[in-house]
């Protein structure tokens, strides 16, 4: 039979859920946080994993990412929670769970999930998209050009202009096909020698250094000290000028390692003939992954996107196509749909609350009320997406989790607020 691991810090839950998966001839192993799931991971070879989402530690979401990003997602993985929303369960099958329990589970809903885990084969995983695929726009091919001269003599490479998805697509043009690929981001835990060894010949990417907190700060200086001995490259990308990052607290020896060398993202603006091309491309990629319906782009959809004023933002380019591929009620995107997106992206968010009936509270009770109407401004604007709200708000999704639960803010369903 199957070896088992179960993950949650309720102990009566465990062993619930250890004495029913015995019963069934399983081999069960029992973890009651994130570290010890590491712990086990690394030493064993689970065939499955129960991984609740709610844990003192690192929450099971961070954990899935973390994961992912290191190579180490080989298993199928079940989330549980008793907290669950849509748009939790949405997210850990995008990283790659199977499938998702709501507590309490019944008996037989837990055998039959855990059957169907067990049978599961894993897709093949799909090729990320690099810059090979914009071969014939003159822009991104002298940008790959100038990202393999630069990496070719640097451990470190600084994607300037870049975050987000536009880097990553970067960052996986220069990295060697089946090498491993290690997300710094996403690890909310120290980085040790083992992770690096594991990711050795490969690449370590950050997606965006300004999101990164002081653990994900050391965790760079350990893994640059640590990049020959490893064969490994480190690429970074920042939207921001660096010396935001000094303003912020930033070790300036760790700014000034990592400003070495750089590769500076060219900007759309003056290069509008190549836009609607790279679009074509980037919805087509999002489709053969999965990720949005089969959708393809009218002759006046393109050119309402040549015409648009990008300012030189990349990120707004990938996400205006990715919502326009969703929300579009036809198969063929048309330029009505292009203007609807495009001016939704630019309204002003709404007013906030006025802050003058603050100032009547005692200083304790108008800081609570403020962090509520933050948290509050925050979910109502990414609709509950945890993920985004924590990059929002530059908090760690377990922090984030303890926060709006001390707060007393809803964090069931808010499907009235995804319509």
């Amino acid at each position: 039979m199957a070896q088992i691991l179960v993950v949650d810090d309720e102990v009566g839950i465990r062993e619930l859920l250890s004495e029913i998966l015995a019963d069934e001839g399983h081999s069960v192993w029992l973890a009651e946080n994130a570290a010890a799931a590491r712990r086990i991971r690394g030493e064993r070879r689970p065939d499955l994993v129960l991984l609740d989402i709610w844990m003192p530690d690192t929450d099971g979401i961070s954990l899935l990412k973390e994961w992912s990003a290191g190579g180490l997602l080989s298993m199928p993985v079940v989330m549980m929670s008793g907290h669950g929303t849509i748009d939790t369960a949405v997210e850990a099958t995008r990283i790659g769970a199977i499938d998702f329990l709501e507590k309490p589970i019944a008996l037989q809903k837990l055998l039959a999930t855990v059957k169907k885990a067990l049978r599961h084969d894993s897709a093949p995983q799909k090729p990320p998209l690099t810059l090979d695929a914009f071969a014939r726009s003159p822009l991104l091919k002298d940008l790959r050009k100038r990202l393999e001269q630069s990496a070719a003599k640097a451990s470190v490479l600084l994607l300037k202009g870049a975050s987000g998805s536009i880097a990553e697509i970067c960052a996986r043009t220069l990295q060697t096909p089946h090498t491993p690929w290690l997300d710094l981001s996403a690890s909310s835990t120290p980085l040790t020698q083992e992770m690096l060894h594991n990711a050795a010949g490969g690449i370590l990417f950050v997606a965006e250094l300004s999101l990164l907190g002081k653990l994900q700060q050391m965790n760079l200086v350990f893994a640059i000290e640590r990049l020959e001995k490893n064969n490994l490259q480190l690429i970074v990308a920042s939207a921001r000028p660096l010396s935001a990052l000094a303003e912020s607290g930033w070790d300036p020896a760790l700014i000034a390692r990592l400003a070495e060398v750089w590769v500076t993202l060219p900007q759309l603006a003056g290069h509008a003939d190549e836009v609607p091309e790279i679009a074509a491309l980037v919805l087509t990629h999002l489709a053969e992954r999965g990720e949005v319906p089969l959708r393809h782009f009218s002759s006046g959809a393109l050119n309402a996107l040549r015409m648009h004023a990008w300012h030189g933002e990349w990120a707004e380019l990938l996400t205006a196509v990715k919502n326009l591929a969703l929300s579009a009620l036809e198969e063929e995107i048309s330029a009505e749909d292009v203007a609807r997106v495009l001016q939704e992206a630019d309204a002003p968010e709404g007013a906030a609350a006025p802050a003058l009936p603050l100032f009547d509270q005692p200083l304790r009770e108008a800081r609570e009320a403020f962090e509520r109407l933050y948290f509050e401004h925050h979910l109502k604007a990414e609709r509950g997406n945890m993920t985004r709200v924590a990059e929002r708000t530059g908090l760690e999704r377990t922090h984030l989790y303890r926060k709006l639960k001390q707060l007393g803010l809803n964090l069931g369903r808010r499907s009235d607020e995804r319509d």
